[in-house]
C-alpha cells in the first residue's frame, strides 16, 4: 500500500480486493488487519462495523466513478468513442488484474443477503451510470453517431448488463479475452455505419 495513503484509505482498498476475490462474506475484518498490518481495533477505529466499512466504500467508489465519467465528457467529445473510452478501461483492468471486477455488479448480485445500507448505495451506483450511459446514447442517436433500437435508457441498461456480464463471463472462462469478445459486440452493434 502507498505510504501517501491513509490507514482508512489501506483498509479501504484491501476490503474492496477482498470483495472483488470473495463478496461481502468472503472476508473479516481480520483478513483486512492481516494484510494491512494493522490491529482489528484499529480497523473498528475508522468503521465501526464491516456494513460502515462496505457502504463506505461503496460510496467512494461511485463518487470515483462519478469523477472519472465527468473526465472523460471533458476530455472526449465524440458518444462512441466515450463508450469505447469505457470499455477499454474495463478491458485493460480486466487484463492486467488490476481491477478484474466492477466491485458493485458483484456486490448487486448479493443484494438479498446485503444489509439494506450496503444496498442502498450499490443502487446509487447503478443508477449514476445508467443516467450517464443514457446521456451519452442519447446524444450519439442525436448526432448521428449511434444507431439505437429502442430508448436511450433501455440501450444504456442493456449496455451497462452487458459489459457487467463480460466481466463474469471473462471471469467464468478465466480468460480476460472473453470480455472484448463480448463487448466489441455491443459496440459494433451500436456504431452508425458510414456509407463507403
Amino acid at each position: 500500500m502507498s505510504n501517501l495513503s491513509t490507514t482508512s484509505d489501506d483498509i479501504l482498498a484491501c476490503a474492496r480486493n477482498l470483495i472483488v476475490a470473495g463478496g461481502y462474506n468472503g472476508f473479516s475484518y481480520a483478513d483486512i488487519a492481516d494484510v494491512v498490518g494493522i490491529r482489528k481495533a484499529s480497523i473498528h477505529h475508522h468503521f465501526p462495523s464491516k456494513v460502515d466499512l462496505v457502504r463506505t466504500l461503496v460510496g467512494r467508489y461511485r463518487k470515483e466513478a462519478e469523477a472519472g465519467m465527468a473526465t472523460l465528457e471533458r476530455q472526449v467529445s465524440d458518444p462512441l468513442e466515450q463508450l469505447q473510452f469505457y470499455v477499454g478501461y474495463w478491458k485493460a483492468c480486466i487484463t492486467d488484474a488490476s481491477a478484474p471486477f466492477c466491485v458493485c455488479a458483484l456486490l448487486a448480485s448479493q443484494l438479498p443477503v446485503l444489509p439494506e445500507e450496503v444496498g442502498v448505495e450499490v443502487r446509487a451506483h447503478f443508477r449514476s451510470l445508467s443516467a450517464w450511459l443514457s446521456s451519452v446514447l442519447e446524444r450519439g442517436a442525436r448526432h448521428g453517431r449511434l444507431q439505437l433500437t429502442s430508448s436511450p435508457h433501455a440501450e444504456a441498461e442493456a449496455f451497462m448488463a452487458t459489459v457487467h456480464g463480460a466481466m463474469l463471463s471473462a471471469r467464468a472462462y478465466g480468460d480476460p479475452k472473453i470480455f472484448a469478445v463480448v463487448t466489441d459486440q455491443v459496440l459494433e452493434r451500436l456504431a452508425v455505419r458510414l456509407p463507403s
